[in-house]
């Protein structure tokens, strides 16, 4: 009977197959190694590329705001120059109503009648002055509500005074208001009636 001895080459066997488990076992650690690493580095690229499209947004973004508060400035700008171009031109068309009012006023002054202040609020106006008589003052008034130009002429105060040199006087207070012109047809409309220019 023959005896072979099995044991070394079991043991070869074993030698061999934990030697292909550890190359195997390499390989899995190298694969997954290579997958983690082609994984973070795509992550990271990712992220990178994030990153840097978020900083151009908002390189993009301070240039909107900064472009939006100059449009703003450009606005209150032209806003202000509005309000001037507005306030020239009102005064543009009041100095030729300001120049009529007076020469009214001056024309609807009788003699005996001196007008000693002039005070204008709005369309609002205070006169004072001295008269010789009441009666040149009713006559001023009645000279005044004649004119197209003012209107509601009421007397505040009229009393007797003395002048610096002894004569009596009358001191007046009279308060009236400006009618603007109005649009030709109604300014026609007034001249027809009899109540146009003087």
């Amino acid at each position: 009977m023959i005896r072979i001895n099995l044991l070394p080459h079991r043991e070869e066997k074993r030698k061999a197959r934990r030697q292909q488990f550890f190359a195997l076992l390499g390989v899995v650690v190298v694969a997954a190694g290579l997958i983690w690493f082609l994984g973070h580095t795509a992550i990271n690229g990712y992220i990178g590329s994030q990153q840097a499209k978020n900083e151009f947004l908002e390189k993009e973004i301070d240039g909107l705001k900064k472009e939006i508060a100059e449009i703003s400035k450009l606005k209150d700008e032209t806003d202000a120059l509005l309000k001037r171009k507005q306030v020239i031109e009102s005064l543009q068309g009041n100095r030729a109503e300001t120049a009529r009012m007076f020469d009214e006023l001056l024309r609807r002054v009788p003699d005996g009648v001196r007008l000693v202040s002039f005070n204008q609020n709005n369309n609002v106006i205070d006169l004072t002055g001295e008269s010789v008589s009441e009666a040149r003052v009713s006559t001023l008034m009645r000279n005044l509500e004649e004119s197209s130009m003012f209107q509601g002429v009421n007397p505040l105060e009229i009393r007797a005074s003395t002048s610096s040199g002894g004569r009596s006087l009358f001191a007046f207070q009279l308060r009236m208001s400006i009618e603007h012109p109005a649009p030709a047809n109604a300014k026609a409309g007034k001249d027809v009636s009899g109540k146009g220019a003087t």
